[in-house]
């Protein structure tokens, strides 16, 4: 287990020989959307956990001792999709060493340095990390490996262009001449940064789009590696936080005689709308909070349910003048002049994120100083919130960023950490706040719920001329932004996947209308996508079976100016065999889309029983994601994307009751099990755009493809997440005439069969 130290002194200035002793570069390059010039900044934002003594640090990015030793310091944190490995590969694809060189690190928090410009700060989600680094990373390895070119040709008084890298080694190819990198790091930094930095020839990549190992993979199977949860420091002690049950609550009286008496309590404290219990570790914590006598002061929302914010939504789409995101062409006269129309409405849930790893901090606030170990996907938000809290300056508080076992956009908020470091602020001590999964679930912040209204006219082709969608739902923007969002501003979240579907429609109109719930809300894995492409895909769909023709060339009529959504459609179907027969009672159902920089196409293929139970056979996705730096990653984030996505059309859905959640915990709130996922099979297709993001593609395939493949088993149309299978009822065929068994199989399954049993033996189960 790490043994992070309390001290904060190696934190607080450059370590490394006083930033060259004062005479330092540091060049960072701004990242995705902001402008390619370079930033200059102060060497004091450079410390970071596992810091190094490095002679040469040409960049914000990378460093080299005279010991060989190389650091990458990376912009984005790893929270399981593979950042650290796939901008790793980009930096030392230019830089010219193995993957098996370097050291990963994680930038500390910087805005100036490691900001991504689409996400409006350091940050890390969207599907941005791989796109917003994919010039800026392989710049600064060039630069890098340009300046110990030159400082090896200066040694040998030769010229740089007879001068060669490869594998973090210098050679002079007339004579053959060697020295590595670390003998050049002390004369590499005494080189002009160049002005001019020439990437490499796709054609010569030599780990960009291989299949590689990722980093983090060795230190996760044995346990090495050190998430949030995971930290101890000295004299550490361990709270557990109870918030008032109802959004916007207060604490009211805390009776704690009780907690107090059960050994290992510590300390009690009582924050606006929350009361921790510190003990001397987790358990003594958590049974001094379940000894509380709590009242709370449940405020406004104490009534609030389900149903009426719903019909809330409903309300609001229906008579609130709309915010237009997209409108071209005579919608209200190719409406009436179309030869059908079709209308339809769907209604989405509020989503928790629900992460393997539950919140947690660790937080030490001195007399002037506060030091935080947290997993965080904005870590100068978090930094700032906790000065804010503390009244210390920014440079007074001193954050490590550590491996996320999960964040999917709840770490975008740093509202838990604030939450510690109030707790923290009344104690002398080290506190981690671990929240239980039922507070984690019951006190998230929430994908907002939506109701949408869409319609079409029809030509006499069958093909839409006209395409109308309303959503209406809250702003992201508005709960994230400090100060709001303007209410007659549009908040693109809100219609992304909506507004630019991938699909040739002539006349086209895409509006929003704004109602924020009672409740806390930000992004989840998919964001806007995850809302939108369901309601397009499906209704795709309901267009295609109104003309009477096959979902997949229905697309395809569309598709014929959309060249990369084309390839991906003819690829699936290609590859799932879309035109061959199904046994009875099953269905395939397929999605398109377009979304943060990449393309996919889904096909899943299902069954569903007499009694509505649908069972998942098999996954098929084609993706266009422009290079592709890893190819294992980009096929795990797919695999794991698409279970996400299923888990929350079959399972997952945030209810109110009496202002509260009623789920909390995966009971409840259900994932999907081993035993229920599909075969998954990915194909890729060769692309030379830029690389576009992965992590959230395929959790926006999934509720759509699920919902085709439904009704395609069925007849039946479900519009409302997540599938409540009562209504399946009677619409499957019986399993028995369902046959997905291999044959070399068949045999053990009839054995299997054979095995009935008793009533005696199912009660012990």
């Amino acid at each position: 287990m790490s043994k992070p130290s309390s001290s904060p002194s190696s934190k607080t200035g450059p370590s490394r020989r006083t930033f060259l002793q004062g005479g330092g570069l540091l060049l960072g390059f701004a990242l995705f959307g902001a402008s390619t010039k370079p930033v200059l900044a102060a060497s004091t934002a450079l410390p970071v956990d596992g810091d190094v003594t490095a002679a040469f640090s040409p960049d914000a990015y990378i460093r080299i001792g005279t010991d060989g030793a190389i650091t990458l310091i990376l912009p984005n944190i790893e929270m399981g999709q593979g950042t650290h490995t796939g901008e790793a590969t980009l930096i030392a694809e230019e830089l010219e060493v193995g993957l098996d060189q370097v050291k990963a690190v994680d930038a500390p928090p910087n805005d100036k340095l490691y900001a991504t410009a689409a996400l409006g700060g350091q940050a890390t989600g969207g599907s941005t990390s791989m796109r917003a680094t994919w010039e800026p990373l392989r710049k600064a390895g060039a630069t890098a490996r340009m300046m110990l070119v030159a400082a090896a040709a200066a040694e040998w008084s030769v010229p740089v262009t007879e001068c060669v890298a490869k594998l973090g080694v210098v050679t002079h190819q007339p004579t053959g001449r060697q020295l590595a990198y670390g003998a050049l790091a002390d004369a590499a930094a005494r080189q002009p940064v160049p002005s001019d930095v020439t990437l490499k020839d796709p054609k010569d990549f030599q780990l960009i789009g291989k299949s590689s190992r990722r980093l983090d993979t060795p230190g996760k199977v044995n346990g090495a590696v050190t998430y949030g949860i995971d930290i101890r420091v000295p004299d550490m002690k361990v709270a557990t936080v109870a918030a008032c049950p109802v959004f916007g609550g207060k604490l009211g009286d805390v009776d704690d005689k009780k907690a107090r008496a059960i050994p290992g309590v510590r300390d009690i404290v009582k924050l606006d709308n929350a009361v921790a219990v510190i003990g001397d570790h987790f358990w003594a914590a958590k049974k001094g909070l379940e000894a509380l006598d709590i009242t709370w002061d449940e405020g406004a929302n104490a009534k609030i349910g389900s149903a009426n914010i719903m019909a809330a939504l409903k309300a609001a789409s229906e008579r609130k003048k709309p915010i237009m995101a997209r409108q071209e062409g005579d919608v209200e006269g190719r409406m009436k002049a179309a030869a059908k129309k079709i209308e339809a409405t769907y209604e989405l849930p509020f989503l928790a994120h629900a992460p393997m790893e539950p919140i947690n901090c660790v937080v030490h606030v001195r007399a002037d100083e506060c030091e935080i170990w947290v997993g965080t996907q904005v870590p100068a938000i978090a930094q700032g919130v906790a000065a804010k809290v503390t009244g210390f300056p920014l440079e007074k508080v001193i954050l490590h960023n550590q491996l996320i076992g999960g964040g999917f956009g709840r770490r975008l908020v740093a509202e838990s950490v604030a939450q510690a470091t109030a707790i923290a602020k009344q104690v002398s001590y080290p506190v981690k706040v671990i929240w239980t999964r039922e507070e984690d679930i019951q006190h998230d912040l929430y994908r907002p719920a939506y109701y949408d209204r869409i319609s079409a006219g029809l030509g006499a082709d069958g093909l839409p001329t006209v395409w109308v969608d309303h959503v209406a739902g809250g702003s992201v923007l508005g709960n994230y932004i400090p100060s709001g969002w303007p209410e007659d501003k549009l908040d693109d979240d809100a219609v992304e996947g909506a507004a630019k579907p991938p699909y040739d429609l002539p006349v086209i109109q895409v509006d929003w209308v704004r109602e924020d719930p009672p409740v806390p809300i930000t992004w989840w894995r998919g964001v806007g996508p995850t809302h939108n492409v369901f309601v397009v895909e499906s209704f795709m769909d309901e267009l295609a079976h109104a003309a009477g023709k096959d979902p997949v060339e229905y697309r395809r009529a569309l598709t014929k100016n959309q060249p990369r959504a084309a390839g991906v459609l003819e690829l699936v179907a290609e590859k799932s065999g879309w035109s061959t027969p199904l046994a009875a009672g099953m269905g395939r159902g397929i999605s398109l889309h377009d979304a943060f920089g990449s393309y996919m196409a889904a096909v899943l293929e299902i069954s569903v029983s007499p009694a509505g139970e649908i069972t998942l056979h098999r996954a098929v996705v084609a993706v266009d994601c422009g290079i592709t730096i890893n190819p294992n990653t980009v096929e795990a984030q797919i695999e794991g994307g698409l279970i996400f996505g299923l888990s929350a059309a079959l399972y997952s859905g945030i209810t109110f009751s009496d202002g509260r959640v009623d789920q909390s915990n995966f009971h409840d709130y259900r994932i999907l099990r081993n035993n229920e996922a599909p075969k998954i099979e990915i194909y890729h297709v060769k692309s030379s755009e830029s690389p576009g993001g992965i992590g959230e593609t395929a959790t926006v395939s999934a509720a759509p493809a699920l919902a085709n493949a439904i009704f395609s088993a069925t007849g039946k149309r479900l519009r409302t997440l997540p599938f409540n299978r009562d209504e399946l009822k009677g619409e499957g065929a019986d399993k028995k005439s369902v046959s997905m068994v291999p044959p070399l199989a068949a045999p053990l399954a009839a054995a299997l069969a054979s095995i009935k049993p008793t009533d005696t033996e199912l009660e012990k189960l």
